[in-house]
């Protein structure tokens, strides 16, 4: 008879595991940065030093750190994760990030998968698996690692050494780790996310709205009535998901991607701010440097000196 795996069994496989995926993201990642793959929904980050607090949009997916240790900070609120913890981002969320805990000895490394919320509710109907009975809860969230999930992190990692086999596994290890995401502590925030009429649907569909309208003026009683929701239910559980009302949340659209004129297009401030919805460049300038920590110019120039990155 064969005995069940102790728990020393598992914690030794678990580190065996963790050792194989950092040598496998740091062969992967020449340098600092996020480095795309094959795979377009997995991409590979290595950070050599701490480094300052950067500013992104978290698109919904999952982050697992093989080596090192990262902070994150949504409306105020600190969320901190490691190799013994995992991220899921369930909406798009504006945050700030820092790396804590590297050197370049022992760089940040981590692995991000990008969710399909299609893809999450064909296999929510597929599985009849019950609707959620809790609220949504936050859009940004950190769980305990499982000794499964970090498996199938790192299978499909591994595929990536063997291209041939991409397009026939990937999508099925893809599948099984969405699977053991909706089996555990995060999966009833996910559902909420990709079931239809859902008050989690619902405001993923007012973020949608927003970023696509980001430049235009902010009318909560349309933006409401686009989603089917009330004014008041809107603000309620916008708030709850992502910390933050609708207004700020647009204020954070606009923001970054002004940021993004500035440094990419090298735009002068004016036009930035026009071009993101702004009627007076001198709020722009100030909701700007409260922001980033610096004038408009002042931030580009030292973006592009390579001292920050726009992505965390």
């Amino acid at each position: 008879m064969t005995s069940e795996p102790s728990v020393t069994d598992s914690t030794d496989r678990m580190q065996r595991d963790r050792e194989e995926l950092a040598s496998r993201i740091d062969r992967s990642t020449p340098s600092d940065g996020i480095h795309a793959t094959a795979l377009p929904a997995l991409r590979l980050f290595r950070a050599s030093d701490p480094g300052a607090q950067v500013c992104a949009m978290y698109e919904p997916g999952l982050a697992l750190v093989a080596q090192g240790a990262k902070q994150v900070f949504l409306a105020g609120e600190s969320y901190r994760y490691d190799q013994a913890n995992y991220l899921v981002t369930s909406i798009d969320l504006p945050v700030s990030s820092q790396v804590i805990g590297a050197t370049p000895e022992q760089p940040y490394l981590c692995a991000m998968l990008r969710f399909d919320t299609r893809r999450i509710g064909e296999l929510l109907a597929e599985t009849d698996m019950p609707e959620p009975t809790m609220s949504a809860g936050r859009g940004l969230s950190v769980s305990p690692l499982s000794s499964e999930l970090l498996d199938t992190v790192l299978r499909l990692v591994r595929l990536l050494a063997t291209p041939q086999d991409l397009p026939i596994l990937a999508p099925l290890v893809e599948r099984e780790l969405l699977y053991r995401l909706l089996l555990g502590e995060q999966g009833p925030r996910l559902r909420h996310i990709a079931t239809n009429g859902s008050r989690g649907h619902q405001i993923s569909r007012a973020i949608g709205w927003l970023k696509n309208h980001y430049h235009q003026p902010l009318r909560i009683e349309e933006l409401a009535g686009t989603v089917s929701m009330s004014a008041s239910s809107l603000h309620h559980h916008f708030r709850a998901i992502t910390a933050m009302s609708p207004l700020q949340y647009q204020k954070q659209l606009r923001l970054q991607e002004a940021r993004r004129l500035l440094l990419t297009e090298r735009c002068d401030v004016a036009s930035a701010a026009h071009r993101v919805g702004y009627e007076s460049p001198s709020q722009f300038s100030r909701e700007y440097s409260r922001q980033f920590g610096a004038p408009p110019l002042r931030d580009a120039e030292r973006l592009r000196g390579g001292t920050l990155a726009l992505v965390g």
